[in-house]
């Protein structure tokens, strides 16, 4: 392989055969280059068996390996990785392997990292990326609890903040205090990962279709020109409204398959940032202080 002190490159190893096609002895030509004899003739074999192909960099990898663990226990090591999500040394004991053979196998096969599986399937996530942004953006909501005036039990003891609840809120008929929700509707760029959310009171068809249009014209803003919205499967999303408000601005609008919120995982992994560096990073007195912080 070529290396940054490397004598021969592609372009040298053609230079190198060209010098000596036109009749002058391998050993001056390898002089003249700075390689060994035996260097010039090995890539003048090479050339004369595998043609212009011959002269690129190979792998190191040997031909065979005899001593490899056999595709069946392989097979077998990977089943097990999908179906029970147990770990090398887990792995080994079951089928009297050592540790680090189940380690190599799982590299090999992509499966060394559960953080890279499916959970339901046990199957390697595969990863996309739109080429240019604006070619699709995620759409979701995100349902969070609303904080009570003086802060819910983040800020106070448990007992202090059901109390503060009874007194700040409407009660059902079964006396416990309802402090409903806040919806925080988030659009994500597939290509840049450019971001747009707003905290709102619901999750209604005309509350989506107003928030789209402010994240639309966010987007534009950027010079970023929308073709392709994908949502889940709920019933705003679902509603014939949302459909032609994005069709009447030239926008195709997709829905992922039904349980499968993986297809919209891009947004989905933006609304666990929110949560974590946004909605649970510090306590909150109020939903009108943690509303503030969003924007």
């Amino acid at each position: 392989m070529s290396h940054r002190n490397a004598r021969l490159t592609v372009f040298g190893r053609r230079l190198l055969v060209e010098r000596v096609r036109s009749g002058r002895p391998v050993a001056h030509v390898a002089a003249e280059m700075g390689v060994s004899r035996a260097t010039a003739h090995k890539w003048i074999r090479r050339w004369r068996a595998e043609g212009e192909a011959g002269l690129h960099d190979r792998s190191s990898r040997p031909a065979k390996t005899p001593h490899r663990t056999s595709a069946d226990v392989e097979a077998r090591v990977c089943r097990l990785r999908r179906d029970r999500k147990l770990g090398p040394a887990r792995i080994g004991s079951v089928l009297g392997l050592p540790a680090s053979t189940v380690h190599r196998i799982l590299r090999r096969h992509g499966l060394h990292r559960l953080a890279w599986l499916d959970r339901p399937t046990g199957q390697p996530v595969r990863r996309y990326e739109r080429a240019r942004p604006g070619e699709l953006v995620h759409v979701d909501i995100k349902k969070l609890g609303r904080i009570p005036d003086g802060g819910g039990h983040r800020v106070m003891d448990r007992r202090a903040a059901m109390d503060n609840k009874i007194a700040t809120t409407s009660e059902r008929k079964s006396s416990k205090p309802v402090i409903g929700y806040s919806y925080i509707h988030s659009a994500v760029d597939d290509h840049s990962r450019l971001a747009y959310s707003e905290a709102l009171p619901d999750e209604r068809q005309h509350t989506a279709i107003a928030f789209w249009q402010r994240a639309n014209a966010f987007f534009a803003g950027h010079g970023i020109t929308v073709e392709r919205v994908l949502t889940d499967n709920g019933s705003c999303y679902k509603s014939k409204l949302f459909t032609r408000a994005l069709a009447a601005t030239g926008i195709t609008h997709k829905k992922t398959r039904p349980y499968r919120p993986q297809t919209n995982g891009k947004v989905e992994r933006f609304n666990r940032t929110l949560l974590d560096e946004w909605a649970y990073l510090q306590p909150y007195a109020s939903n009108h202080q943690r509303d503030e912080a969003l924007a």
